[in-house]
């Protein structure tokens, strides 16, 4: 992959060379930022400073002197986001305060801060039913069913004001492994799950076009999952045939899993146009989420994981 405008490694109009810190550094998403970073070759640096400590923010900038800064932190709560219900302070803390704490620190620095965001903030409704028109990064957030959405919600519409700031919405991540908290390796372990289509991040391909739109100092909202949705039925059909032929699983509907749970889910095909568009003009495709997912279980079985 080329360097940015051709500059062997230096960043996007200036002439020092790429230095990226990580946020969130003991975090599922940084260990696979840090690692791809590492692979390329690039100087990377990871923290866990607290986000919404400001003059540690600031010291921690002034003393990595990073060129881009990738936002990997934030609460999403454990087991899942019904811890939020319960801990609003602390997300708020984290989602709000300390997101936007974190890229105030960043524009004042002069550095570039990717956010690693979510699309959980919408609902299919009237105007984008399932198998009709996604959501496209000028809609408005409509789901306010958990705490963890809410907040998310309202910072992105404060934050995408901030001219460093690239936004990333990630929905259902997924990594080419089973990690607790692959979207795969949750749905794997339910009882039973809805059958609704949905976007999907897959790690493999979005990842590395992370990096790419940060190196170029792209800014601005981004949809970041592969084109298209798949339903959770589709998704363990697929790892049923490709990864454990032994597998089963059992549907319930969207009424009976409200009764399991505090905090509803938002379920919602993102519009990819503009990632798509953005990323041709790097040379840089993305797969449809139906062949993403069958080439992922296909990795994870090269790999030995079952």
């Amino acid at each position: 992959m080329a360097a940015p405008n051709g500059t062997n490694g230096t960043s996007n109009g200036h002439s020092r060379p790429l230095r990226f810190l990580i946020w969130g550094g003991d975090g599922w998403i940084a260990g696979h930022l840090k690692s791809l970073l590492q692979g390329q070759g690039k100087e990377v640096h990871a923290t866990t400073v607290r986000t919404e400590n400001r003059e540690a923010v600031i010291q921690e900038l002034a003393r990595v002197e990073p060129t881009h800064v990738l936002n990997a932190a934030g609460c999403t709560g454990r087991p899942n986001v019904d811890w939020c219900e319960d801990n609003k302070e602390a997300t708020v803390r984290s989602n709000v305060i300390g997101a936007l704490n974190l890229a105030d620190c960043c524009f004042r620095a002069g550095v570039h801060c990717s956010v690693f965001a979510t699309g959980c903030i919408y609902q299919y409704d009237d105007a984008h039913p399932i198998g009709g028109r996604g959501y496209s990064e000028a809609d408005e957030p409509n789901f306010r069913g958990s705490f963890y959405s809410e907040t998310k919600g309202h910072v992105e519409l404060i934050m995408k004001h901030y001219n460093n700031c690239l936004i990333l919405r990630l929905r259902m991540p997924v990594s080419d492994d089973l990690h607790p908290r692959n979207f795969v390796t949750k749905i794997t372990g339910y009882e039973r799950v809805v059958d609704i289509p949905n976007s999907n991040t897959i790690f493999h391909d979005l990842l590395p076009a992370a990096i790419l739109l940060a190196e170029h100092n792209e800014v601005g909202v981004y949809n970041f999952t592969n084109p298209g949705a798949i339903s959770h039925n589709q998704v363990l059909h697929l790892f049923k045939e490709i990864v454990r032929p032994d597998f089963t699983f059992r549907n319930f509907s969207v009424e009976e899993q409200a009764k399991i749970l505090k905090a509803g889910r938002s379920n919602c095909e993102l519009d990819t146009t503009k990632l798509v568009a953005k990323l041709k003009e790097y040379g840089y495709d993305i797969p449809e989420v139906h062949d993403a997912y069958r080439r992922c279980f296909k990795r994870m079985v090269a790999a030995g994981v079952e």
